[in-house]
């Protein structure tokens, strides 16, 4: 995270330098000697481009209010752009005009049809883009006088663009956290309940076979299964509840050609086809998903609680058959089963008090003799000679016990009695259905529905689950609550609106201390719509969903638009203090901040476009973040400078056609 923070801040390191160097050029053509043009240059932008720091700067302040793991992910991007930013600030302010001052010695006039073009290929590069700039510089000027005949239809219809592009919203979907490649795929296997083990373990060896053929054996790595359980410690580390439950585990080769999303659907497919009497779910099987799962195996965890294992089950059975349906499901599991096959030991407490015996003790017997000692009276063997120590267990040999007539059969001695009775003597034997496992949630005892879905979009299958579970007819004492990642989101997100609308509202704070006025800074304010007009538009257009990730960079876009903004309104307040007309200052002032605009912008959109394309390994979770930033500013870039000085010009030209008094500037008596 803070590598992606690093690539962001790389990109707005030169934004400051890029407006001061600017400015200073701008005096330098004016036949002011390099040091006075250094000097001036900076003094001019010094507030300004403090303001559009500590904007940008602000605009992170969201980052506290995020929600789980999201909060520390994003505490270091955050951090690592503010440092950026700050010394950006410090060596735009100080180490760009000394180095001005003390290495430029001049400035070359390009040339005019009546002089001769450079000779060298760097003057004659630079005096043809100057004329092209200038052309271009040219058309936008004639584009915005137009614009600024009727600067209330223009600010009404770019607002319009922006109040329509909010019909997209519904359009994009929602996500916790951008979608990323683990290189791996693990794959939870039901068999029916009861299956031998040795049964399980034939399903276990065609599920390998399919993942081989579908695989490309360039990408396959290695392939692990874990079939059934041993009842004791190990199974705590376990996701497997009885001897017909499984897991496999498909690693892929570093730079694998097809994603492990892909090859998960190629497999879904061929085991659903070929298998369809095994139970399948499918995880990616990746740290991130972990995390964010808050240590579950799915994004949408439904868990259906009740004092009732078997009407919960019912209710959860009913749910899951229904949620199979939806679209955008791609996988549903219930972990728990209620009907394994099990034997009830009844113990007969009288007979068993003949013989000096508890009921504890008749069933320490009964483990010793089939699981070994080791989990009720562990004991070890120190070796004298290297002092390791080795655990010691004792248990009836592995053909002992072979069936029901054997466990009848197992000899059961008391402390008091020489000869040993069977089990049979002191214990009713009675076989039944068993829950393979039993969870609890807060002391409730719970049933889980798995859900996944089929791509990052979480909002769809959830308004879709929340819809079934609103019509869900519950039995008394049952109630459904909805965990996972979707849990997480919802909150993130809440928390996330919260922490942005203060940001704005502190921006608005700094601008009003800035402008000394509550009316600038709402004009500046006006490029933050443009630019969400942009990120809607290219998030849709690239298939991007709403995250964490595309937020932070909505945050860093509203902080560079403003920015923008601010050079403009600032430069326009500068002209009318010295004594240019309204209209004139106006269209001035966008043509000279057109070219650190554009550089400032470009550099940020350059910068981007590697992360946004999602080269390197792991640039899935910064793209959103970069798709969101380049739709937001390349279209904010265009309308801000549009909106913005026409809404100027709405603003001021109550006051008349003429120069805003400097007394009244400096005075802060501006409306």
């Amino acid at each position: 995270m803070v590598l992606g923070g690093l690539a962001l801040a790389f990109s707005r390191l030169i934004d400051n330098s890029v407006v001061v160097l600017e400015n200073i050029f701008r005096h330098l053509e004016l036949g002011e000697s390099p040091a006075v043009a250094a000097e001036k240059g900076g003094q001019e932008v010094a507030l300004p481009v403090l303001a559009a720091t500590l904007t940008t700067v602000v605009v992170f302040f969201p980052v506290t209010f995020l929600y789980g793991a999201s909060k520390y992910l994003f505490s270091a991007l955050a951090l690592a752009v503010v440092l950026s930013l700050f010394a950006s600030y410090l060596v735009a302010m100080t180490v760009v005009p000394l180095f001005c001052a003390n290495f430029i010695k001049g400035h070359s006039v390009p040339a005019s049809p009546g002089h001769a073009a450079p000779r060298t290929w760097a003057g004659q590069f630079n005096d043809w883009f100057n004329r092209r700039f200038n052309g271009m510089l040219d058309r936008y000027e004639k584009a915005l006088k137009s614009a600024l005949l009727r600067p209330v239809a223009t600010v009404a219809g770019i607002t319009g663009v922006f109040v329509v592009s909010l019909g997209l919203l519904p359009f994009l979907g929602l996500a916790y956290f951008p979608r990323t490649d683990p290189g791996q795929f693990v794959i939870n296997v039901k068999a029916p309940t009861g299956t031998r083990l040795e049964v399980t373990k034939q399903w276990i060896a065609k599920v390998e076979q399919i993942i081989r053929e579908e695989v490309d054996p360039r990408d396959l790595d290695v392939i692990v299964a874990n079939i059934g359980i041993t009842p004791d410690f190990s199974a705590i580390y376990s996701s497997n509840s009885g001897q017909h439950t499984a897991f496999v585990q498909a690693s892929l080769k570093e730079g694998h050609r097809t994603g492990s999303y892909a090859y998960m659907d190629r497999v879904r497919r061929r085991l659903r086809a070929e298998l369809p009497q095994l139970g399948t779910y499918f995880q990616s099987g990746g740290l991130v998903d972990a995390v964010l799962n808050l240590g579950l195996p799915a994004p949408i965890d439904i868990q259906v609680s009740g004092s009732k294992l078997k009407a919960s089950d019912k209710v959860a059975q009913d749910l899951a058959a229904r949620i199979r349906k939806l679209p955008g499901v791609s996988d549903v599991l219930i972990p728990q089963d209620l009907d394994y096959p099990a034997l009830e030991l009844d113990v007969d407490r009288y007979h068993a008090g003949e013989l000096g015996l508890s009921s504890k003790e008749v069933m320490d017997n009964v483990v010793t003799a089939l699981n070994s000692d080791g989990m009720i009276a562990p004991s070890y063997w120190v070796d004298p000679k290297s002092g390791n120590e080795y655990m010691v267990t004792v248990q009836f040999p592995e053909n002992e016990v072979k069936n029901l007539a054997g466990l009848r059969a197992i000899p059961i001695r008391g402390p008091n009695f020489k000869d040993a009775t069977r089990l049979d003597s002191v214990v009713k034997i009675r076989q039944l259905d068993s829950p393979t496992e039993v969870d609890h949630y807060q002391l409730r005892r719970v049933i889980d529905v798995y859900v996944s879905t089929r791509g990052e979009d979480l909002s769809a299958v959830t308004s879709s689950i929340n819809a079934i579970l609103d019509k869900a007819e519950l039995p008394e004492g049952v109630r459904i609550n909805l965990r996972g990642q979707v849990q997480s989101m919802y909150a993130s997100f809440r928390s996330f609106g919260l922490g942005l609308l203060l940001s704005v509202l502190l921006v608005y704070l700094i601008l009003v201390a800035q402008f000394k006025s509550f009316v600038v800074p709402s004009l500046i304010l006006l490029a933050v719509p443009t630019g969400l007009t942009g990120v809607l538009v290219l998030l849709l257009l690239t298939g991007t969903t709403l995250n964490v990730m595309s937020l932070m960079g909505i945050v860093m876009m509203v902080g560079i638009v403003v920015s923008n903004s601010i050079l403009i309104v600032e430069f326009t307040h500068r002209l009318r203090e010295d004594g240019k007309p309204l209209l004139e200052a106006v269209v001035l002032a966008c043509r000279v901040r057109m070219r650190p605009v554009l550089m400032t912008s470009l550099a940020t959109l350059i910068g981007l476009i590697p992360m946004a394309a999602k080269l390197g390994t792991g640039s899935e979770a910064y793209a959103p973040l970069a798709r969101a930033i380049i739709g937001g500013l390349g279209v904010s870039v265009v309308l801000t400078m549009f909106i913005v000085p026409a809404a100027y010009l709405i603003v001021y030209r109550r006051q008349g056609d003429h120069a805003l008094p400097v007394e009244a500037a400096s005075a802060g008596t501006m409306p």
